[in-house]
């Protein structure tokens, strides 16, 4: 596989979108050859705008405030406009994380913007690859995906409660989406290698 490395474009109100973060980090670093930058997009510098240029996956993460990603998300997004306007991104590999104090909490809204925003930007979007867990009378509040998303990976946690209280099996359905998102740009790396090399296939 190839050496690729992974951007986490996030933001984090009160640090329970950090610890999300830090999960898909854990989760994209646990493939073999990937190198991992977090970029929190609400103090982004010129340094941090020129390594996520040279990512080849770029994964966004916002928690949900009123139905959508924080201002500081949308700030960033808008700020990206530069970057859409050369195609800067285009064929990179993307995805999505958010964060509520509610079950739903309408953060499908938010992977749903995270989407749009990469489709603009040309990227190729990675779902989260997961059935939905917690859904049966046999099933647990402690099941991979137990909030059910499928675009990208929700989490809840309690607002009257601080950043280590994020639950369990979000932040393990998190590092699933850093691994699943890490792999795949690997596998693409590759195809785009043996596209290089006249009589290769991608076998």
């Amino acid at each position: 596989m190839s050496s690729i490395t992974v951007g986490i474009a996030y933001t984090s109100g009160y640090g329970h979108t950090r610890e999300l973060a830090d999960a898909v980090a854990q989760g994209a670093a646990s493939v073999p050859g990937t190198l991992v930058e977090m970029i929190d997009v609400a103090a982004i510098t010129d340094d941090d705008w020129r390594t996520l240029d040279r990512c080849d996956a770029i994964i966004f993460g916002s928690p949900t405030y009123m139905g959508s990603a924080s201002g500081a998300f949308h700030a960033f997004a808008e700020a990206t406009s530069g970057r859409w306007m050369t195609r800067a991104w285009q064929d990179k590999i993307a995805a999505g994380f958010t964060n509520s104090g509610s079950m739903s909490g309408d953060k499908l809204h938010t992977l749903q913007y995270f989407s749009m925003l990469a489709a603009q930007h040309g990227m190729h979007w990675i779902s989260l690859g997961l059935l939905p867990g917690w859904n049966t009378t046999t099933a647990s509040e402690h099941d991979h995906n137990r909030l059910g998303f499928y675009l990208g990976a929700g989490a809840q946690t309690w607002n009257d409660q601080g950043p280590e209280a994020v639950h369990g099996a979000d932040l393990s359905t998190a590092h699933h989406l850093g691994r699943r998102v890490a792999t795949h740009t690997g596998r693409f790396a590759d195809t785009l290698d043996l596209a290089d090399i006249p009589g290769a296939t991608a076998g």
